[in-house]
């Protein structure tokens, strides 16, 4: 039953939301339950496949409710994070010449950017 409630709040968001705005949601419908029992049953979620986790460098990780590969860009003003409408590169993992004996388990690719809401109109430079 928590692992569906966490999983309703993700789906609900819509929005990459991190685990703290997950929690936030969770709590509003379910008081009584703790941050640890989301934290657990994001990553059991994420570790099945029903949501994406996203590990955003310098950031707080971030899930997803399309499982699908695809690729984000943050804005580098407020941290937002959106899905980019492109197709995936397939196989890009096994063009990498040195391996260094890693087994790849996968990989996230993220663009950087500054989203509509934070930029100016015709503003070429950092709004932030």
């Amino acid at each position: 039953m928590q692992e569906s409630i966490v999983f309703d709040a993700v789906q609900k968001l819509h929005n990459h939301a991190t685990a703290d705005e997950i929690f936030t949601e969770v709590t509003r419908q379910n008081p009584r339950i703790s941050r640890g029992t989301v934290y657990r049953n994001l990553n059991k979620l994420a570790q099945a496949g029903k949501i994406k986790k996203v590990s955003v460098p310098e950031g707080a990780d971030r899930f997803d409710h399309m499982t699908i590969e695809h690729y984000h860009i943050r804005c580098e003003c407020c941290g937002k994070l959106f899905d980019v409408d492109m197709d995936c590169i397939k196989g890009l993992d096994r063009n990498i010449k040195d391996k260094k004996g890693f087994l790849f388990t996968g990989y996230d690719i993220i663009f950087r950017g500054i989203c509509p809401d934070c930029r100016t109109d015709n503003q070429d430079t950092l709004p932030c």
